[in-house]
Order: C-alpha cells, then structure tokens, then sequence
C-alpha cells in the first residue's frame, strides 16, 4: 500500500509589512498554481494595519487618513473578505464575522479561492495593543469588543513562538500535512525569480 505525503512549507517571518507580504502570498499562489510550489504557509505579523475588505465599508474606520499617519498606522483595501488555552471560542452568529468569545471578537479569518488554489488570512489577537481597536468598528459590529488572548486568560502565555507553532500544529493536522518543513525569515525578495 502506497502511503501518500502531503507536504507544508511553514516560512516563519518576523513583522513584515502588509503590502510586502499580500504581494508575497499573491507570487505563492501563481507559483502554486503552476505547480512549482508545495502547500506553503506564511507566519507572520503585521504593523499596525487597518484592513477595508471587498465592500469597502470605509464608514468602520472612525480616523481621518492624516490621523492614522500620524499614529504609525496604514489602511489597505483587501480582496477577502474550539477551545484555545481554557478560552471557549466560537464562530460567528448571523451578521458576524470571525471568531469570537462570548461577545468580544478575538479573530478574523479571510480566504479567497482562485483556479482550485485558496489564499487565506488569520488574523489571531494574543496580546496586541488593544486601544488601536478604539479606532475603528470591528468587521461592522460597533457594539462589541475586541479581546486578546492574554486578556481572556488567567494563565501566564507561552511565548508567541510557542503559540505560532500550536497553530501550525492545528493547521497541520486539519490539512492533512505529513511533511512539514520550516524556513527561518526567508526573504521576500528570494521568490521574485
């Protein structure tokens, strides 16, 4: 009996840049589609980065272009629009997006399919700076709240390393990966050929 591998390539990245890292996914996924690539997953964070998806709903950002200037932010337009350390989390009700814990909104989760390849984006709270979110209506929900996942514990966190690579883990068994290889900062600039 012939044992088939699924293979994963997991680039841990450090902070990278919106913009830098949506061209990035977007080179992945034509090389995917063509085939000369495996399954690959980028771990990564953002700056402080305000995102306006397909409906452009421009009206959930409650600052001024110059006002996010001036607090080191960006904004960008997009294309996309269990139980975690003790925290019950769950999806979305009717008119919700993300994930959620009770009422406060500790993730969000974007995809978009294209020739059978999917490109998809999590966006995972563990312990940023929360007063960003004053900023903005959250995914259009202005009457609730945006959480972390330290705000939510009673227990001292893992690192973020430990806690990227649990999600790893996670994505890892529901995809089906068997071989994972992982890549340390490899540069963006080292896809372009």
């Amino acid at each position: 009996m012939r044992v088939c591998t699924r293979s994963l390539e997991v680039w841990r990245m450090g902070v990278v840049n919106y913009l830098e890292a949506l061209k990035l996914q977007d080179k992945l996924v034509s090389d995917r589609k063509a085939g000369k690539i495996t399954d690959t997953l980028l771990s990564l964070q953002h700056p402080p980065t305000y995102t306006l998806g397909k409906r452009r709903t421009v009206h959930n950002l409650l600052v001024s272009e110059l006002q996010l200037k001036s607090m080191g932010t960006e904004r960008h337009y997009t294309q996309s629009g269990a139980s975690l350390y003790g925290v019950k989390v769950r999806a979305g009700e009717s008119g919700e997006t993300g994930v959620w814990v009770g009422e406060r909104k500790i993730g969000a989760i974007g995809f978009r399919i294209s020739s059978g390849i999917t490109s998809h984006g999590l966006a995972f709270n563990i312990d940023p700076d929360l007063s960003y979110f004053e900023h903005i209506v959250p995914c259009g929900s202005a009457d609730k709240e945006v959480t972390s996942l330290n705000k939510e514990v009673d227990i001292n966190l893992p690192t973020e390393e430990v806690i990227h690579e649990q999600l790893v883990s996670c994505f890892e068994r529901l995809f089906g990966n068997t071989n994972v290889i992982w890549r340390e900062n490899p540069s963006v600039y080292d896809q372009q050929n």
